[in-house]
């Protein structure tokens, strides 16, 4: 009986239309979520980047800072006498 409602269907030009849009629009429906998905995971990329940035740069602060600093007590005691600390 299902088989025989479905050979009927598939045979009627209407229904051939309408799954011929049905498949059309789920083919739209699948590239938009696929195009949605990789935004959001661009987006979590960049905001990887800029957090890895801001990182980078902290780091690069401490090492300029480690690399300034007096390298014995002469050297801090030198400083603070001429002022330069």
């Amino acid at each position: 009986m299902i088989s025989g409602l479905l050979a009927t269907l598939a045979g009627s030009a209407w229904a051939r239309a309408a799954l011929r849009y049905g498949v059309t629009a789920l083919a739209i429906l699948l590239f938009l979520l696929a195009l949605r998905r990789s935004g959001e995971r661009a987006g979590r990329l960049v905001e990887r980047l800029g957090t890895l940035e801001k990182t980078n740069d902290v780091q690069r602060q401490m090492l300029e800072a480690a690399a300034r600093r007096p390298r014995d007590r002469d050297e801090l005691a030198e400083r603070l006498r001429d002022g330069r600390f």
